[in-house]
């Protein structure tokens, strides 16, 4: 499928593993270009190699304030399209396991920095009368996930967020959309099945092997298909396509809505 993106620009976060890599890779493979953000310099480097002039390297941590300024004139001077915004949470944690520092670190990790690089970019995109924001979180904002009480929380205030700019924004020509997928082949599902091990006091091949055979595909979900859908919501193709989100989790949500 032409997704009507060549030649244009991409500002994608968390480059270099995942979703994000994933998501980097379709959207160069459409005929793109990508500014990537990461905080590993090394694995930057080896993917910028890979990519060569379709991926421009970026090396900071989002999560401080002066990054995202940087990031957001870099990426309003190339004149992007859109924003993957997708970065790690924070550790898999029973309610009790909690302390009060480890709900201010959540907050700094999936709420503040994305609310920062939203502000910082949409004089960009309202500029341009055209503008595409994709959220990835995780299916927890529509059914909770075992030890994943942290993530859980502090995605759905990304939800209100990007549920009230879909409307705030209308008639901009920017659209907001969220992705949010449940057990894929990333390094965020080896840390919960290790989770769960512990907690049950099983291997992790164990707790691997179940949790596959709790999900009604007996498997788990590949990345780059997710990828597929991110670079479409990203593209013109998607432009009646606003204030949604997607789980992609394989049927294991039981709620109808």
């Amino acid at each position: 499928m032409n997704l009507n993106i060549k030649n244009q620009t991409f500002l994608v976060c968390g480059v270099t593993s995942g979703f994000g890599k994933a998501t980097a890779a379709h959207l160069i493979a459409e005929g793109a270009k990508v500014i990537g953000v990461a905080r590993t310099e090394s694995a930057l480097n080896k993917l910028s190699k890979e990519h060569k002039e379709k991926l421009i390297p970026y090396c900071g941590d989002l999560t401080d304030t002066d990054t995202v300024i940087k990031i957001a004139k870099i990426a309003a001077s190339s004149n992007i399209s859109g924003v993957f915004i997708n970065a790690g949470g924070p550790p898999a944690m029973l309610f009790e396991e909690t302390e009060l520092k480890d709900w201010d670190k959540a907050y700094h990790q999936l709420l503040r920095w994305k609310v920062a690089l939203t502000q910082a970019l949409l004089p960009h995109f309202k500029e341009k009368q055209y503008g595409k924001i994709v959220y990835l979180e995780s299916a927890s904002v529509k059914q909770p996930i075992d030890y994943l009480i942290l993530s859980t929380s502090l995605r759905l205030s990304v939800v209100g967020m990007m549920k009230t700019l879909s409307q705030e924004m209308a008639g901009n020509g920017i659209t907001f959309n969220m992705l949010a997928p449940g057990y894929h082949a990333t390094p965020a599902i080896e840390r919960l099945i290790q989770k769960s091990a512990d907690q049950q006091k099983i291997s992790f091949e164990s707790a691997q092997k179940n949790l596959i055979n709790q999900q009604p595909t007996q498997s788990i979900g590949n990345p780059e298909n997710l990828a597929s859908l991110a670079a479409w919501l990203l593209s013109p193709l998607s432009e009646f396509v606003n204030g949604q989100i997607y789980a992609i989790e394989g049927g294991t949500l039981k709620g109808t809505l």
